[in-house]
């Protein structure tokens, strides 16, 4: 987190860190996403002493999870599965397709 951040971005990365780490990421890939978040909305907020069009401009993150977390038509990616399966020790899901994986996981496809 940059130095002088406020009380309330601090939870919030620390929030989104740990919800990255539970989806399967590493924590080095959560520390990056979460600062990417807090950063972006430090910018659109104007807390932040410079920001890009992207940040001020594109929809809000908060939005965007939403719509693009891996549960819309498609649903999770195989990846996404993949990293469930593997911390349900699941024997055999680097086989495994999308579908098989979906099902092992007990989801419905």
């Amino acid at each position: 987190m940059p130095r002088g951040s406020s009380d309330k971005r601090e939870r919030q990365y620390e929030h989104i860190k740990e919800s990255v780490q539970e989806r399967g990421e590493s924590e080095e890939r959560a520390q990056e996403i979460a600062a990417r978040t807090v950063n972006k909305e430090r910018a659109r907020s104007g807390e932040a002493r410079t920001a890009s069009r992207t940040s001020t401009q594109d929809m809000s993150s908060s939005r965007r999870g939403g719509l693009r977390s891996g549960r819309g038509a498609g649903g999770p990616t195989r990846e996404q599965l993949y990293n469930e399966a593997r911390q349900r020790n699941i024997k055999g899901r680097s086989h495994m397709t999308k579908d098989e994986l979906s099902e092992a996981l007990g989801r419905r496809s």
